[in-house]
This record gives structure tokens, C-alpha cells and sequence, in this order.
């Protein structure tokens, strides 16, 4: 009901009362404490498989090969569920164990990649995180999600001590495209509007157009992420998500996504985000008090 309630609320003010009680019902039902942590595997239910590929909202699945990758040896699912929905994942995160920060996603999740021996993983990458039911939009279950499958992994990887994100930027163009467009203002020069107008979807292909852009939006990017805001939160979704549940923002990755939708979004470029255990409830209140972001040198470096 929720969810065919929410696209219309917004032609006629009436229904938003029912939809504010709505959404005060669903968060009494789906507590968090009322919810398990399961781990999907590739032997786990295929109606469940199946969702994931249905739920997917930030990598599309292309295939079952593709997903059985991404369940491997050296990678993990975990999703919250209620009981009353023992086929339905609210919300899954997929997870990639490696070796240091990893920078790019089409290698994270390459078929072809050989599967790595996790015994020498030193870190954990969340890469992906998607929910799963239209009608809990608003409903935060995710900083609850990745707290409790950062528990989980410290427990049974002990030689695992980084917990990071690789990250999209998905309004970082179109915040952009009105600075690219008016070629004017404070934060880009008009060489540099001219120099990024009528980039195609494959302009990261020549080298040194992509050498010239590179500090441009790098520096962009930074400053996009960290100053500009809305009622004091970043304009950025993902970065505000994050940011919230106290990460820090600590790595710029250049081409890091050279899929279309990454390049459409945010010119390739991805962001990890760094859940340092001693550091995240420190970052949290300074966030939620001032809407301070935390962010590394190097990021600020751009600026």
C-alpha cells in the first residue's frame, strides 16, 4: 500500500497524513531488533538468488555467472529479513574481501579475476547496497546492516582490520552540468567549462583529454562532496548515508566506474569511505550535530 501510495502523495496533499502513518506502522513492524542477519549463498533458495538480481540497484546483474561471481569464495552477501518474510531480502550488501582499498569496480567484479585465497584479506569492501521493498523508502535499516556485518566478519576474518566502501557519486553530474553549461563562477574557469562540454561516454578512452579533465574534476568531485549541502547534509545520497553512520571520506578514485551509468553519474568516478571502528561514533555526532564531513588529507588535498 505504501509503495503505491508514495508516487502520487505528492499531486494531493491529503494523502500525506496516511502516508505518515503508514511509514510510523511499517517502522514499529520492522524494528531492527526484529530482524536476521542471513548470509546468501550460491546454495542458498534460487527464489532468493533470484531477487538479488531483481533488487540489484546500484551494479546490474548481467547474468547468473555474473552473480554466481559475486557469491564466491572470496566474496559475501548479507541481507536482513523478517520472519513474516522469510523469501523477501529487505536489504542485502554485497561484500568483497581483498587486499587493500580497492579503487575500481569493473575489476572488483570481473568473471574472469581468479577467486583470491581470503586467508591473506586484509581488507572488506562494501560495494554494493540495495534495498530491496519500495514500500520501506525512509525506513533506515542500512547503518544497522553494515555495523552488524562489520561485527560478524571481525569475528570469524581477524587478520580483516580495514572495513571500506567503493562508492558511487550518483548527483555529482548533475550538479555539475549547470557549472558546465553557464561556464562561469568561482569553482571552474571558463577553459575548464569549455574542455568538459560535449564529453561522450567514452572520452575517458583518450588519454590525454582524460590527463587534462583529470584535476578538474578531481578537484570538483572534493568539493562537491564535502561543501556542498542542503539543510546542512550533503547533496550527495550516498555520501550523506555514509557520512551519517560515521565513515570517513577517504579516497578519490579516478575512473573507478567506466560503465555508462557510471560515466552518465558521476564521470567515473567512485569514493571509498572508511568505517574506522574507533573513529565512527566520534564522526557520527559530528556530523549529526553540525554536519561536519570527516574527510581524509588526500581528499582535501584537492581542494
Amino acid at each position: 500500500m505504501r509503495a503505491d501510495l508514495l508516487p502520487i502523495m505528492a499531486s494531493d496533499v491529503k494523502l500525506r497524513a496516511l502516508e505518515f502513518d503508514l511509514k510510523q506502522i511499517l517502522s514499529s513492524w520492522f524494528d531492527v531488533a526484529l530482524l536476521d542477519l542471513v548470509e546468501i549463498t550460491w546454495n542458498s533458495p534460487a527464489a532468493i538468488l533470484e531477487k538479488l538480481i531483481e533488487y540489484e540497484a546500484v551494479h546490474r546483474v548481467s547474468s547468473w555467472e555474473d552473480l554466481k561471481n559475486r557469491l564466491d569464495a572470496d566474496r559475501r552477501v548479507f541481507a536482513f529479513f523478517h520472519h513474516k518474510m522469510p523469501t523477501e531480502p529487505l536489504i542485502f550488501v554485497h561484500v568483497a574481501l581483498v587486499s587493500g582499498m580497492s579503487d575500481n569496480v569493473q575489476k572488483l567484479l570481473d568473471e574472469k579475476s581468479p577467486v583470491f585465497d581470503t586467508r591473506g584479506a586484509d581488507t572488506a569492501i562494501f560495494y554494493s547496497i540495495s534495498n530491496a521493498q519500495k514500500g520501506l523508502t525512509g525506513i533506515s535499516f542500512g547503518n544497522f546492516l553494515i555495523k552488524r556485518v562489520v561485527e560478524k566478519l571481525s569475528r570469524e576474518m581477524p587478520q580483516v582490520k580495514t572495513f571500506a566502501t567503493l562508492s558511487p557519486v550518483p548527483g555529482f553530474r548533475a550538479w555539475l552540468e549547470p557549472l558546465i553549461t553557464s561556464g562561469k563562477g568561482e569553482l571552474i574557469s571558463k577553459e575548464e567549462a569549455q574542455r568538459l562540454k560535449n564529453l561522450d561516454i567514452e572520452w575517458y578512452k583518450d588519454a590525454k583529454l582524460a590527463e587534462k579533465l583529470k584535476p578538474t574534476l578531481m578537484r570538483l568531485c572534493a568539493h562537491y562532496l564535502i561543501h556542498e549541502k542542503k539543510h546542512s547534509r550533503p547533496l550527495d545520497p550516498v555520501a550523506n548515508f555514509h557520512l551519517f553512520n560515521g565513515a570517513r571520506l577517504e579516497r578519490l578514485n579516478w575512473l573507478g566506474d567506466t560503465s555508462t551509468k557510471g560515466m552518465k553519474q558521476a564521470a567515473g568516478l567512485m569514493v571509498n569511505y572508511h568505517y574506522k571502528l574507533d573513529e565512527i561514533d566520534e564522526n557520527h555526532e559530528a556530523f549529526a550535530e553540525n554536519g561536519k564531513v570527516v574527510a581524509s588529507r588526500a581528499v582535501k588535498g584537492f581542494l
